[in-house]
């Protein structure tokens, strides 16, 4: 096959790393990415990145479903078997991804179904046929590592046709050459007005599912030396009202940062804790190993599931646990031995977490399906 290999994908919203995503991956095929919404009611809209360089971007039109999704009929037209080589459906829980899996089994057309991750829950039973049905409805699946294969397989995928690639948000230049160098931390820390000894640092927005509210309890058992920034938007009154009735003057709330301010945050911190009840990836873990932080988060975190091992490069703990979670984070930070140990295995264990280095995965696979044999890109 001597042409450019024609590639569809469906994906929700213009998120800014899927984005760089997108034009890393159409150096190497023919891309056509369908957009359900040009925006989400989640996000500002200096958030998106709308550099459609190396790919086609076309936003269907369609009826508002949710913060993020829409219902799009306008789609059927593009999926047809002798447009594409390659058709990927960027996820099974929108409206239109719904619909997209049921014109494509219809018309008996081949498709990839993409997933960032997933937590095998104790489902109802007609929950759990729904997402069987979907999911099982692909002839080929996107994995971003052991635990996605085993959610996938549990409802329904065929384990000899699901392919695995490190799913990131990160440029080969966002990753750190060598941890950064503790003057390097000092500027920094005196350029923000940190005053304390060890910073612990968190992202994520101010919602229930983040569990800020188990950081902040845990926050209690720990040094007054240790600064916690927990950066990613304006609290609510609970996280306010905790913090001031466990008297935590040692912890504070910042509002929303642009990539380059965050990044100051990250050098100038000695730990990244994501407390989180529940993400099916979590991307601030990639962002955070990138900057040689060890790292601390829980057990339905899925890129902590798969990028930390224990005693390595961070730990993981029980979700809902203030006492383990003050207990790992003062095993680490007391001895800057540690420190220095788990940050280059940070670094290491994310290096090939790239989009340069996705997006060849993904090339390596698509051939792999067209040609019916592996073929790997060095």
């Amino acid at each position: 096959m001597n042409h450019k290999i024609k590639v569809l994908f469906l994906a929700n919203i213009p998120s800014p790393y899927r984005v760089d995503f997108f034009n890393e991956l159409g150096k190497y095929c023919e891309l056509t990415v369908l957009f359900e919404r040009g925006t989400s009611d989640e996000r500002d809209l200096s958030w998106y990145n709308n550099k459609f360089d190396n790919f086609q971007a076309i936003f269907l039109k369609g009826k508002k479903i949710n913060r993020n999704t829409a219902l799009c009929f306008g789609v059927s037209k593009y999926l047809k078997r002798d447009l594409f080589d390659i058709i990927i459906v960027g996820g099974y829980s929108t409206p239109t991804g719904m619909l997209s899996i049921k014109i494509l089994r219809k018309r008996k057309i081949p498709f990839i179904l993409n997933t960032d991750g997933g937590i095998i829950k104790e489902d109802s039973k007609f929950k759990y046929l729904l997402k069987e049905h979907y999911i099982s409805s692909a002839t080929y699946w996107l994995s971003t590592g052991n635990h996605t294969t085993n959610y996938l397989i549990h409802y329904g995928a065929n384990k000899e046709n699901v392919f695995t690639y490190p799913f990131t948000s990160l440029l080969e230049k966002d990753i750190l050459a060598s941890p950064p160098h503790d003057n390097l931390k000092r500027e920094i820390k005196t350029k923000l007005d940190i005053k304390e000894d060890k910073i612990i640092l968190s992202v994520g927005q101010f919602i229930a599912r983040k569990g800020f509210d188990i950081l902040l309890n845990a926050c209690a058992a720990l040094p007054e030396n240790y600064g916690v920034y927990i950066i990613g938007g304006e609290p609510t009154q609970e996280y306010l009202d905790l913090k001031n009735n466990l008297n935590l003057s040692n912890v504070y709330f910042i509002g929303f940062k642009s990539k380059e301010e965050l990044k100051e945050y990250y050098l100038a911190s000695d730990l990244f804790v994501l407390p989180t009840r529940e993400d099916i990836w979590g991307l601030v873990i990639n962002e955070a190993m990138a900057y040689g932080l060890p790292i601390i988060t829980t057990n339905k975190c899925v890129a902590g599931l798969e990028l930390i091992n224990n005693n390595e490069n961070g730990f993981i703990v029980p979700v809902n646990n203030s006492n383990i979670l003050s207990l790992k984070i003062n095993e680490i930070l007391r001895d800057n031995s540690v420190v220095e140990r788990m940050s280059k295995r940070s670094l290491d264990r994310i290096q090939k977490y790239t989009i340069e280095y996705m997006a060849k995965e993904h090339i390596s696979i698509f051939k792999s399906i067209l040609y019916k044999d592996r073929v790997y890109v060095n």
